[in-house]
């Protein structure tokens, strides 16, 4: 690992360098959230051992029972980041609302916003699970911030990453210079940069679904992999493998690492939800990375970064990965679903249509 002398902290430094008028909060700010992921490592490595994992006895605000690890997640980056003065106000998945800084804290000019423990129904059977992170500009720098100061679509981001918890921990950024992937070096506490510029090939031969909910799919998403399962004797005539970790960290880790598409579609299994992920604090920032690494990140409609936040915790269908697997899809939205002729349910003026295309 020390053959490569690039810490987190030197890659920060050279990028500064490339904006001369740069006050160096935004760095603060990412080393800050890299020490919450150093906490948060440390704990999900002690594992029974350390008297973390089980249910906390709580419901968060999406209505998901918390384990005692998002609990302690939260409180992690809540202490590692309120403090410095770098963060006007921040967003969790774990809690109602906007989390007010303490009084004793000065406010500073970003927004953070975060799921501190994403997968954590795997913390049990010691699959990895992850930490996502998004960091957007206030609109009101020095002050309080609103509701609706979060409510930005994820082409504002300035920033965003994730940390994954499997066999190593590794940090994996972008500051919209493409995707760097840092591995963390237990002995030192360092993360180190492993991988430079991913990029996501644009074919794939692998996909990530949640099979189990095929009666509820739209036509398209049915019609797209149902050719992929058909394999080599199908209209793609090519074989597919198909993955699912129920992790959105580990299955956009695998995707940045070896390529392929992730769907995770909108349904009708619960028609109050027009999708299963939250937008802030999961699909904007996977996003963002997905496309500073060539590929594409979609609705089945329409660019996820475009999508208009209208809630906090606001739900919507995510598909992202190779990017010419994501024009088919998208184009079979068109083709097989949204046509006037169609589904009435899925419609050109169908009851979901305008909600996020």
């Amino acid at each position: 690992m020390l053959a490569n002398h690039t810490t987190l902290v030197r890659f920060l430094i050279e990028e500064r360098r490339h904006h001369p008028d740069a006050s160096g909060e935004l760095n603060a700010l990412i080393l800050d959230v890299a020490l919450a992921c150093k906490a948060i490592s440390n704990r999900v490595a002690q594992g029974e051992l350390g008297g973390v994992l089980g249910s906390a006895d709580a419901v968060n605000v999406q209505g998901e029972v918390q384990q005692k690890l998002d609990v302690l997640a939260n409180e992690y980056f809540l202490r590692a980041c309120e403090w410095g003065g770098q963060v006007a106000g921040m967003v969790s998945e774990e809690i109602d609302d906007p989390y007010p800084l303490p009084i004793q804290y000065p406010r500073g000019k970003y927004l953070l916003i975060f799921d501190p423990l994403d997968g954590s129904s795997n913390i049990d059977v010691n699959v990895s699970v992850g930490s996502i992170f998004s960091i957007l500009r206030a609109p009101n720098p020095g002050a309080d911030p609103s509701l609706e100061d979060f409510l930005q679509p994820g082409t504002e981001q300035v920033c965003a990453g994730y940390a994954i918890y499997g066999p190593s921990t590794m940090l994996v950024l972008t500051v919209g210079t493409g995707v760097y992937a840092f591995t963390l070096d237990p002995g030192l506490g360092e993360f180190f940069l492993s991988r430079a510029q991913i990029t996501i090939p644009s074919h794939t031969g692998e996909f990530a679904i949640n099979a189990s909910n095929r009666r509820f799919w739209e036509p398209a998403v049915q019609r797209y992999i149902d050719e992929c399962l058909a394999g080599q004797t199908g209209t793609r005539a090519k074989d597919f493998n198909m993955r699912w970790v129920a992790s959105l960290v580990a299955e956009t880790h695998r995707i940045l690492t070896r390529g392929g598409v992730f769907l995770y579609p909108r349904d009708s299994k619960d028609p109050s939800k027009p999708g299963r992920l939250r937008l802030l604090y999961e699909a904007n920032p996977i996003a963002f990375l997905v496309e500073q690494a060539g590929g594409l990140a979609s609705t089945g409609r329409g660019r996820l970064l475009e999508v208009p936040p209208t809630s906090l915790h606001q739900r919507v269908p995510l598909i992202f990965g190779a990017a010419e697997e994501v024009r088919r899809i998208e184009h079979y939205h068109t083709d097989s679903n949204d046509r006037p002729d169609g589904l009435p349910l899925y419609g050109i003026r169908g009851l979901f249509r305008s909600s996020v295309g």
